[in-house]
């Protein structure tokens, strides 16, 4: 959300502009229910985790793109999916009667992740942007390599109220 929020002044194109408008509304609505989900969890209103250092500095490599195609390759071939998959690890490794309110958030986001796609690849039929140069197989790739994604440990436990 917070990348596609700075992107969108410096995009010239008007039609990605527009774009990226309607998925960073999208994206809001997905932290928004997360945020109240952790609450419900007995986390701190809109608590969240910092990301992983190595995570952290794969995303900030993303944010570095500046022409168009490539920022449009970094999100919708990079990082939504990327996104997707985790969401897919999610559903498959839990329990969906004990986390229905988790499952039906992921749920929702995981079909909008799929609309976004769809609506990428309209946009592309009607726009030409040229080629990418990111490496969008290179960047997946090393995504999947990543441990995990959030930094846990002591001082996010204390954080939350719990104990080491």
């Amino acid at each position: 959300m917070r990348l596609l929020a700075e992107w969108i002044p410096t995009t010239p194109e008007m039609e990605v502009k527009v774009l990226f408008g309607r998925h960073v509304w999208d994206c809001a609505r997905h932290a928004d229910a997360f945020g109240r989900r952790a609450f419900e969890l007995r986390a701190p209103m809109h608590y969240t985790l910092p990301p992983a250092p190595a995570y952290d500095e794969w995303l900030q490599g993303l944010a570095r793109s500046h022409a168009t195609a490539d920022r449009v390759a970094a999100l919708y071939d990079v990082f939504f999916p990327a996104l997707q998959a985790r969401y897919t690890a999610y559903l498959e490794t839990t329990d969906p009667l004990m986390d229905e309110p988790s499952v039906r958030i992921i749920q929702s986001a995981a079909q909008d992740l799929q609309r976004m796609a769809a609506d990428r690849a309209r946009l592309l039929e009607g726009i030409a942007l040229g080629a990418a140069s990111l490496d969008a197989r290179g960047a997946r790739e090393r995504e999947r390599a990543l441990e995990t994604i959030v930094e846990h440990g002591s001082e996010n436990m204390r954080a939350k109220g719990m104990r080491a």
